[in-house]
Parts: structure tokens; sequence; C-alpha cells
């Protein structure tokens, strides 16, 4: 069974940042909607509430800490997650907002898989609350997917599977369908068969990895999940026509 998308606000005034935050995430299968600024974004919040907001803290207009305050006035937000983004490391300013009721902090610089993690974390103490609760009457019955939602389903199953070897037949039936209506509609949505797509899939989250400050080659490849460097340099260089070093290097003179 399809498990429902996260729903996200990112709330960052560096564009370049927040764009790539949202885009990972968004690769993730987190559904995402991003703002530059605070008053729009609370506009937003005014009328939707998501499972978690993640918001800079220096932020001009409205900073952090303020549409925290104003958001928290409406009871419906006391049990969201607020994540602060600070590259201000200060005991004095950390121990003010967790004072103040934000969940977590993420210090700039940082990697996007520890904001991840970060996430997936309060979102599985928040099921399991959840589901004590309110158990899904659901929970063990099997759905068939929608051409609708076949390619997200298949996208979020990619997510977990990643740094694994894929079995076909084993992703086929996580599906469930047989192997051959697996590729048949792949081939169908994406005019590409299965495993092609899975390797670009993969190839196209290391660029997000790249884009969003790693450098590290080999920790990309091991969170990829190709098998061997070399192979992932291959792939790489066919499908951007550069190597990965070329097209960090290229990121980096782009960014200067």
């Amino acid at each position: 069974m399809t498990k429902q998308t996260t729903k996200l606000t990112i709330i960052e005034d560096d564009i370049v940042l927040g764009t790539t935050i949202s885009e990972i995430l968004k690769l993730n299968n987190f559904d995402v909607i991003y703002f530059k600024d605070s008053p729009e974004a609370l506009l937003y919040l005014n009328k939707n509430i998501p499972d978690i907001i993640i918001c800079d803290m220096v932020m001009p207009n409205l900073n952090g800490e303020e549409l925290f305050f104003k958001i928290r006035k409406n009871n419906k937000f006391n049990v969201i997650p607020f994540i602060m983004i600070t590259a201000n490391i200060d005991d004095d300013l950390k121990f003010k907002q967790l004072k103040n009721g934000v969940t977590d902090f993420i210090i700039k610089p940082f990697k996007v898989q520890e904001l991840i993690y970060k996430i997936n974390n309060l979102i599985f103490l928040k099921n399991n609350i959840e589901k004590k609760f309110s158990p899904d009457p659901f929970s063990k019955v099997t759905i068939r997917l929608s051409e609708k939602d076949f390619i997200t389903s298949l996208n979020e199953i990619l997510i977990q599977k990643m740094k694994t070897n894929i079995d076909m037949n084993e992703l086929a039936g996580d599906l469930a369908i047989s192997k051959s209506t697996l590729d048949k509609r792949v081939r169908k949505l994406t005019h590409k068969n299965a495993s092609q797509y899975i390797r670009e899939f993969r190839l196209d989250y290391a660029v997000k990895l790249i884009r969003s400050g790693e450098r590290n080659i080999k920790y990309i490849v091991d969170q990829t999940g190709f098998s061997s460097l070399s192979y992932f340099s291959t792939s790489f260089k066919l499908y951007l026509n550069m190597t990965p070093r070329d097209y960090i290097k290229s990121i980096e003179t782009e960014n200067n």
C-alpha cells in the first residue's frame, strides 16, 4: 500500500539553498512547499497545516522566531514539529528557542541527509503515536496501484532500496505486479526500460547530493548504490557527458 506523503513547508531566504533542499527532499518522496520569505509562508500556513515546518532563523521582514510565535497562536500547530535552520551555534540562542517550543535545530553548513534523518525520526515518532490511538484498519490490505500513483510509489521504493542491489522480481513484488508488467509500465510512462530508469534515478540522486555540497565521490557511490566507483563514473559520464569530478568543478565554478 502506498504510504501517505509527508508534507513539508520550507522557509529559506537563500533561494539557492532553499531550492536545492526542496529538490532533494522531493526526490526523497516528500511533498514540499517552498517559500523564500516568511510573510508569504504565513499566508499559506493560515490556511494549510503541513506535517513539519523547516524555517531559517535569520530572515528579513519576519524572522524564524517571529514566525514561530505567530503560527503557534493557532492551537492546531501545537503538534506540528518546527525545525529551525541557523548558522548561529550560540548555546543561549538555542536554549531560548528550545524553551519557546522549537522542536529541533539544523546548523549551517549541513548535509541534507542529516535533515532527512531528523524529518524521518519526527515522522516515525508521530506515526507511532497515531497508530497507538487510532490504528489503521487497512494496514494489511493490498491495494492495486493506479497508473497515476505508479511512478510516485516506484520512486518511494527506489529511495528505500537506493543503497542496495535492486532485484527486479523483488521490486515488482513490492508493487504487487509481475516483473514483465513492471517493465511495461515503466516503458509506457517514461519511455525507458526499468534498468535504465533505475540507473538514471540513482544518477539524478548523485547530482542532487553534489549540488547540495557533497564532494566525496566514494560517499556518493555508496549512497546511490552503484556496485563500483568505475561503474558509477562511466554511467555518470554517459548520462551528463562529463566525469563526476568535472561536474563538481563546474558546480564550484558556477557557485563562485
